[in-house]
């Protein structure tokens, strides 16, 4: 997902909020930042997240973090917020739900701003969340509610040399809620929302996004379920008579191949678990996750906080990279568009 668009003088501005600080993510990030000045020229970093813990998360993976956000520096800066009590890696623990929530929430302020051309999101632990007595489903639903986004899409894509990506029409819900949540309208709106973000933020002129199934083989004309009758298939016809390039409904067990994956630029997948296993297959280490849809700019790793990697050197900073490299390009491409 190489960007394109040329990017205007002034550095586009990311926020990176660390998450779950007893997780890899306050280490990937400071990781990602060591190499900031290499990968990124044309921006600068709001690291945003308990100092003293990201220190000392950063000296444990051999970084001088006072050197790489001191004074003079310009291209990282850390917004200090502290935790609820000191977190030891892999050990979780409710009293800093708050926090990770406190780290999300002055990213989207920011970026609601213009503070922020883009945030990107290390991973949180949910059930800290909850236990810190907030209902939380995750950062896609939320994003949503505290931008006031009826509707978002979550896409995961693979970068680099796999540039795979998989939106979902559905995201975290039980398997027996799924066929009740699918509607023409709600398909038609995940499409044009897909389409428009592709154009806008990835620099596609003509977006090919194909559309899988709900049911085996697609419902086989209906012996094995109607949705795709009643359901995809109309809100397909809707969408292709707005101009979206949006064919199917394809049995997903046989969608996922180069001879068909070759000519498209997305794939719309009916539930979570029915496209998101394949991508992470391909591209897991590569990957990320994009919410599409709101008025800011989110990307984030494809990865959990990975509590038994926390702390010990060995978690690896690709996916982050490239979370970041993306919400860079992302930003690029909207200040152009």
């Amino acid at each position: 997902m190489t960007s394109a668009a040329q990017p205007s003088r002034a550095p586009v501005q990311i926020a990176i909020t660390t998450g779950e600080p007893a997780g890899v993510g306050p280490e990937l990030t400071a990781q990602a930042m060591a190499g900031a000045a290499a990968h990124w020229p044309g921006a600068q970093f709001t690291v945003l997240g308990d100092g003293d813990l990201l220190a000392a998360r950063a000296e444990a993976v051999g970084i001088d973090w006072a050197a790489l956000c001191g004074a003079g520096n310009g291209r990282v800066r850390v917004q200090h917020q502290p935790l609820g009590v000191p977190s030891l890696p892999g050990k979780l623990d409710a009293a800093n739900g708050l926090y990770v929530l406190g780290l999300l929430d002055s990213a989207i302020d920011g970026a609601m701003t213009g503070q922020f051309d883009a945030i990107v999101t290390a991973p949180l632990q949910k059930s800290t969340i909850n236990d810190a007595g907030v209902p939380f489903t995750g950062h896609t639903e939320y994003l949503a509610e505290r931008t006031h986004t009826p509707h978002v899409v979550m896409m995961l894509a693979g970068t680099g040399s796999r540039p795979l990506r998989v939106a979902l029409a559905t995201t975290h819900l039980p398997l027996k809620d799924v066929s009740a949540a699918l509607t023409i309208e709600g398909i038609v709106e995940t499409l044009r929302i897909v389409d428009h973000d592709l154009r806008h933020h990835f620099g596609l002129p003509a977006p090919r996004i194909l559309v899988t199934g709900l049911n085996p083989h697609a419902g086989e004309n209906g012996y094995l379920g109607r949705e795709e009758i009643d359901v995809i298939g109309p809100a397909l016809k809707r969408a292709n008579e707005l101009g979206i390039d949006a064919p199917g409904p394809y049995p997903a067990d046989t969608l996922f191949q180069p001879r068909y994956l070759t000519e498209a630029d997305c794939v719309l997948a009916m539930y979570h678990d029915q496209g998101l296993p394949v991508l992470k297959y391909a591209t897991f280490g590569e990957g990320i996750n994009v919410t599409l849809g709101l008025p800011i700019i989110r990307t984030s790793v494809d990865h959990g906080t990975a509590l038994d990697l926390a702390g010990t050197g060995r978690a690896d900073a690709g996916s982050m990279i490239a979370a970041i490299d993306t919400a860079v390009s992302m930003a690029r491409h909207r200040r152009v568009a």
